[in-house]
């Protein structure tokens, strides 16, 4: 289809009957802070609290009676699912949503509310894609796809059509989060035919960039595995509509991580006293990162926060990432002398600084570990915190960017094991439900010892485990195997046996 086609779809688009227009509001806080004027379009406030509303229900809307009759399916655990079924229940229809087996309670839960019939199958979005076809055929109800479709892409647009109405002044860029690319390409084709000199800045987190991948291959590119912590945009292959879109109406991408938008869902929250879900916070985190790297100052800029369905539970690790995501906090670690009145001397140095985590336990008897957090005023304080302790004798390892530390160290530092001279570290994720860690035991039997286990639940729709595993000499190749194998069963590894956190806190110090 022609740009100018999809322009003429968005105008005629019936997203009203059941949407809102939402508020584009300015950010007091984090503007002043940017130094430049950032505008939150806060599509958080539609009655299915996402975006994904618009798109479902203008490709419903077109739909004839006698097809409405028949029913519509999708295939869904998160937003997409909320729209078909209010959608559904707005134009008198049946809707099934199959959703996999692994969602959490409150999503099933706010689909049924909905009237939505919720079938659950399978632990991945492969399965539930192949039971959807099996009920298709079965039952001649009409799929609702979730992002490659120029109705629903179109619906997505009129988010634009609104953001350059409330806006009709300057506006230098409109930052997009990026999953299947419905919400990207409907922005960006809008944008582009009426305003060309504004920028369309797609935002993907750096683990499941897989639009910035097709538009270098050209051509859409299935990725292996993505990340699950912004499980709103956790897209393995972006469709071959809105990836044709986007690589022609995207001036560019920006990737953010983890701890950026952990520091956006943060920021939101202090703005407008909502808390974002991890993906509706993605590009304000992808504003923040693109500002900083262009030294952009006085700029009018606006990004769309897609939506705010957060598990209640999932805080407390957005909270424990936020700070650093912000360089508001720093995580060291540090290395003192075993010996009595030392540590007192190490929180002396620290003087009136604020300490957010102390972790430390014997494990030598002539240096210690201490795993330090400590808030910050400004990012540039960390190194002179860090000069100043190796000034006073201290040996100092930032930690702030190490991934293992942050996820598990921070919540485990039990000291070295010195007879372990074979163990081998890995991080293990798999998808969260009850049963799960019990399915993951069961992969990990093995005849070798386990020597270290850490899991914490964060509330999140995956789950993540610490594992040491003594491997004997001449063990290699059947421990290779074993990793093999668990691997093909769905649990995808990160071997951490070399890394600085591992050696400083856990590992064997020969």
């Amino acid at each position: 289809m022609a740009m100018n086609d999809y322009l003429k779809k968005v105008l005629l688009s019936r997203v009203y009957d059941v949407c809102v227009e939402t508020e584009l509001e300015t950010a007091e806080n984090l503007s002043r802070r940017l130094d430049n004027t950032v505008l939150l379009k806060r599509e958080d406030t539609q009655p299915v609290f996402s975006f994904k509303l618009r798109g479902a229900y203008n490709k419903m809307a077109q739909l004839t009676r006698e097809q409405l009759d028949r029913g519509v399916i999708a295939a869904s655990a998160g937003n997409h699912a909320q729209g078909v079924a209010l959608s559904a229940r707005h134009l008198g229809c049946r809707a099934t949503i199959v959703m996999p087996e692994t969602s959490p309670a409150i999503k099933v839960r706010a689909v049924e509310r909905l009237g939505g019939k919720v079938v659950l199958s399978g632990e991945s979005f492969s399965d539930c894609a192949a039971k959807t076809k099996q009920l298709i055929e079965e039952t001649g109800a009409v799929f609702i796809p979730p992002f490659d479709d120029e109705d629903v892409i179109a619906g997505q647009g009129t988010i634009a059509m609104e953001i350059l109405r409330q806006n009709p002044g300057p506006l230098d860029a409109v930052f997009v989060p990026i999953g299947g690319g419905g919400l990207a390409a409907g922005v960006g084709v809008y944008i582009k035919q009426l305003r060309p000199e504004v920028k369309v800045i797609g935002v993907e987190p750096v683990d499941s960039d897989d639009m910035r991948r097709s538009i270098a291959a050209g051509r859409p590119v299935e990725m292996r595995e993505v990340g699950l912590f912004a499980d709103g945009v956790a897209v393995k292959l972006v469709g071959e509509k809105t990836f044709e879109i986007c690589r022609d109406c995207l001036d560019d991408i920006v990737l953010v991580d983890t701890d950026a938008i952990c520091s956006a869902i943060k920021d939101i929250f202090e703005d407008t006293r909502v808390v974002a879900e991890p993906a509706g916070a993605l590009s304000l985190a992808g504003l923040k990162a693109y500002a900083a790297a262009h030294d952009w100052h006085g700029k009018r800029l606006a990004c769309i926060v897609s939506g705010a369905n957060m598990n209640f539970d999932r805080l407390g690790y957005v909270t424990d990432r936020a700070a650093i995501g912000s360089s508001r906090e720093a995580l060291i670690a540090v290395d003192v002398p075993e010996k009595i009145g030392s540590f007192r001397t190490l929180i002396h140095c620290i003087g009136n600084r604020n300490i957010t985590e102390v972790c430390t336990r014997f494990s030598d008897p002539e240096r210690g570990h201490v795993l330090l957090g400590l808030s910050l005023s400004a990012p540039e304080e960390k190194q002179v915190i860090i000069e100043d302790l190796r000034g006073q004798g201290f040996g100092v390892t930032d930690m702030s960017d190490n991934e293992l530390a942050k996820l598990h160290i921070r919540h485990l530092v039990g000291g070295n094991a010195p007879w372990l001279k074979n163990e081998k570290l890995y991080r293990f994720v798999f998808p969260e439900h009850p049963g799960a860690l019990l399915n993951f035991m069961d992969a990990m039997h093995m005849n070798f010892n386990i020597t270290l286990f850490q899991y914490r639940y964060h509330g999140a729709d995956f789950g993540r485990v610490l594992v040491g595993i003594d491997v004997p000499d001449g063990k290699e190749k059947l421990f290779n195997e074993f990793l093999d194998r668990v691997s093909e069963m769905g649990y995808p590894y990160v071997d951490e046996t070399e890394n600085e956190a591992y050696r400083i806190f856990l590992g064997y110090h020969g």
